[in-house]
């Protein structure tokens, strides 16, 4: 009877286990990480392309938004001020990455947290920013690429010179809003309107009135051409400052090949789509287990020079030879 007795508690014992089995191995299974994606525009601020292109790194490691990723996007709508809540949400959201789209949400992210690994686009040298400790071992909890925006600033006055040589009056646009970029810019373009025997006149922007405004000088004091600066809220109003530099027959140069593709009349700069895609490649790498502190500071190398031969020709400008030859595309 005894042994009767054991033999029942045996398989009744066994049973139990057998039946929490499943219910182990699926509390064991992984949950699906959680990628947060703060950005300083509004949620169409970037072409689609660029977002595409972010996908499709983390695609390429085995990620699809969706199916065993999950992104949490956070837009700051042109509003620099949202971004600290906008990164302490992420953070009490316990992400496991975060994408930090322009210096600005770069900067904000790195002060939210610094456990949680960091993938930044910024648009020039992180360690001048504070982001890492150097380019090939960031240290920390941040890496990513830099997309040289602000850092080319003096090459693209150059160009802007080759195209108008006649010049004497340069006027440059920045946005104090973004005030890492823009001190950045007119660092540079400074220097190099000294060097060429430029006169500068700096204009701030950082609203759509602000650029109306800044063009509407022009009616009484017009530039020979002007500078843009880089940064995301002129890439978000690209349609709008191509058309006013046409409108006031300004030669611009810009930092983007997508102001040229609307109409704007020369740009200078790295691919971006290709910055989103190497920041989505970063991503997926954290998120299989890489460290930051390991993955060097992708520095984008290839540099591309688009002209819209269009406007040129509504602007009366002609193209010097040698630019349409270094050019790597011109649009008709």
């Amino acid at each position: 009877m005894a042994i009767e007795i054991g033999r029942r508690q045996f398989i009744s014992a066994l049973g139990g286990a057998v039946a929490t089995w499943p219910l182990a191995a699926h509390a064991q299974q992984p949950t699906t990480p959680v990628v947060g994606f703060l950005d300083t525009v509004p949620s169409d601020g970037y072409a689609s392309k660029e977002v595409a292109a972010f996908r499709q790194g983390l695609k390429e490691t085995g990620y699809v938004e969706g199916e065993n990723v999950a992104i949490e996007y956070r837009w700051a709508e042109n509003d620099p001020d949202r971004l600290p809540a906008l990164a302490a949400d992420l953070v009490r959201r316990r992400v496991n990455a975060i994408v930090a789209i322009s210096a600005p949400a770069s900067v904000v992210a790195a002060k939210a947290t610094t456990t949680i690994p960091i993938v930044f686009l910024v648009p020039e040298d992180p360690v001048r920013l504070g982001l890492v400790a150097s380019l090939s071992r960031p240290g920390g909890n941040m890496t990513g690429v830099n997309i040289f925006a602000a850092e080319l600033a003096a090459k693209r006055l150059e160009l802007l010179r080759t195209l108008v040589p006649t010049a004497t009056r340069v006027a440059a646009l920045l946005n104090p809003a973004e005030p890492t970029i823009a001190a950045a810019n007119l660092r540079d373009v400074k220097a190099a309107a000294g060097t060429m025997g430029l006169q500068l006149r700096v204009l701030n922007a950082s609203t759509i009135a602000d650029i109306d405004a800044a063009f509407a000088t022009f009616a009484n004091e017009r530039p020979d051409v002007l500078f843009i600066s880089s940064g995301p809220f002129f890439n978000n109003r690209r349609v709008q400052l191509a058309q006013l530099a046409t409108r006031y027959a300004v030669p611009a140069i810009h930092a983007e090949r997508s102001y040229p593709e609307v109409g704007g009349l020369m740009s200078y700069g790295t691919d971006v789509a290709d910055a989103f895609h190497q920041v989505g490649v970063y991503t997926g790498r954290i998120l299989k287990g890489a460290r930051p502190a390991d993955l060097p500071v992708v520095q984008l190398s290839k540099f591309e020079l688009v002209i819209n031969a269009e406007t040129a020709r509504m602007l009366g400008l002609t193209v010097p030879p040698q630019l349409l030859a270094t050019a790597d595309e011109v649009i008709e």
